[in-house]
């Protein structure tokens, strides 16, 4: 189907932050064109832009989206205490249908706040690539993976249903994909570190891992392996393929250099850092350092939302207090990592988080008509520090209108809400 999005301001790099007026063509899943409507375009479709903003969808670089059934549950909490006294133990009652409905929810505040891809980190096997297949939304899913070596029953069982998962993205045509997931240093022995390691150089996969996340996780891996939780993983060669590593609150500088040196992309996850009480990862010096910085919400269970809108004016806030310098992550670098940037760390550069001929049909319009818009001095720093992300009223994702309007074409609200009543009621 062809689509034309007319009259609406542009705004095809985020990093320039230069809006044009005009169209976007697309065609299939792919824009054809951006300005001006090419000669001979028929489309099947208009979308009227007028006082409208358009924008590459935002990609959410870490999340756990089966976790919204746990949202406002296990809050000011130590994180031990939070994990493995109150998230753990209902995770393991967790049915997969209930996983399901839970990350449909998910997708369902995702689309609405503007976010069109996500890299996840679940535990169910089909029900969170069902619910994104479902939803329309593009994303990497990344089965957790624990246990000590890959002769571990648990590993094993992971493993078998990623690989299950990868097989099953297949027809949807690269918009969803799988990923390696080892949960992190202290859920994963060296041995099956390793043996990650090896496959995803033997089948091409990226590798998603929480790391440096806790002071906890750093004393132990000084105390066990002589070296920092960084230079452990690098140690064991996970990332000797491409990788995404979230939170990394808790590097030396040594750990930034050999970050910069394997292409490792970072993922910060600013807000569910703070509510942990675990510190601020120092997004700006990892910036400096040539490093690609993404940005993630965390799971629902301690952010508690997944609202990259507030994870970006919070990012930018955050390191300009820390430092006292205002002119630290201005707003243009920080659309940079929740798009672009984003896209790069899943494999998607050139082909997401920007609106430019040849690229996917990921786009999100906003409603220029708000006072928190009002005037329209500087549209980048309007999208970091006033949106709140209600403005998005209509998402293309693939091509397809997932929702327009404001409306969900994709999901059925009022089940979706209904369902994850119900299994809070059973679970919690």
């Amino acid at each position: 189907m062809n689509t034309l999005i007319k009259g609406a301001a542009i705004l095809a790099d985020c990093a320039g932050g230069f809006v044009q007026t005009g169209d976007i063509s697309v065609a299939g899943n792919t824009i054809l064109a951006v300005g001006k409507k090419p000669p001979g375009f028929v489309p099947d479709r208009v979308i009227d832009g007028a006082r409208k903003l358009a924008m590459p969808g935002l990609v959410n670089c870490h999340t756990h989206a089966y976790m919204t059934i746990f949202r406002n549950y296990a809050d000011d909490l130590a994180f031990d205490e939070w994990l493995f006294g109150r998230i753990m133990p209902k995770e393991d009652m967790l049915a997969p249908e209930d996983a399901y409905w839970c990350t449909l929810l998910a997708c369902l505040e995702m689309i609405k706040s503007g976010t069109t891809c996500f890299l996840d980190m679940h535990m169910f096997k089909g029900q969170c690539l069902r619910a994104a297949a479902k939803s329309g939304m593009r994303a990497v899913l990344s089965r957790g993976i624990a246990g000590e070596g890959p002769d571990d029953p648990a590993a094993i069982r992971h493993l078998n249903e990623l690989f299950e998962d990868e097989d099953a993205c297949k027809p949807y045509g690269g918009r969803l994909r799988c990923a390696l997931g080892p949960h992190a240093i202290y859920s994963c022995g060296e041995r099956l570190l390793r043996h990650i390691a090896e496959l995803a150089q033997e089948r091409g996969m990226r590798v998603h891992i929480h790391l440096a996340e806790t002071q906890n996780e750093f004393d132990t891996a000084m105390q066990k392996y002589g070296c920092t939780p960084t230079e452990y993983v690098a140690r064991l060669g996970l990332f000797d393929a491409p990788a995404v590593a979230a939170h990394c609150v808790y590097l030396t500088p040594g750990d930034i250099d050999i970050l910069k040196a394997r292409g490792v992309n970072v993922a910060i996850n600013s807000i569910s850092n703070m509510k942990l009480g675990n510190g601020f990862a120092p997004a700006d010096r990892l910036i400096d350092a040539g490093i690609n910085v993404c940005i993630g919400t965390d799971g629902a269970a301690s952010n508690n939302n997944l609202n990259l809108f507030k994870e970006m004016g919070t990012l930018s806030l955050i390191h300009k207090g820390l430092t006292k310098n205002p002119r630290v992550l201005p707003a243009r670098r920080v659309l940079h990592c929740a798009t672009a940037a984003g896209a790069d760390a899943l494999g998607l550069r050139g082909a997401a988080g920007i609106l430019q001929p040849g690229a996917l049909a990921d786009i999100i319009l906003l409603n220029l008509d708000c006072p928190q818009f009002q005037p329209i001095n500087d549209i980048a720093a309007s999208l970091v520090y006033a949106a709140s992300g209600a403005e998005v009223e209509t998402v293309l994702i693939d091509g397809q209108v997932v929702m327009e309007k404001g409306n969900i074409k994709t999901i059925d609200e009022e089940r979706v809400y209904a369902e994850v009543a119900r299994i809070r009621k059973a679970l919690l």
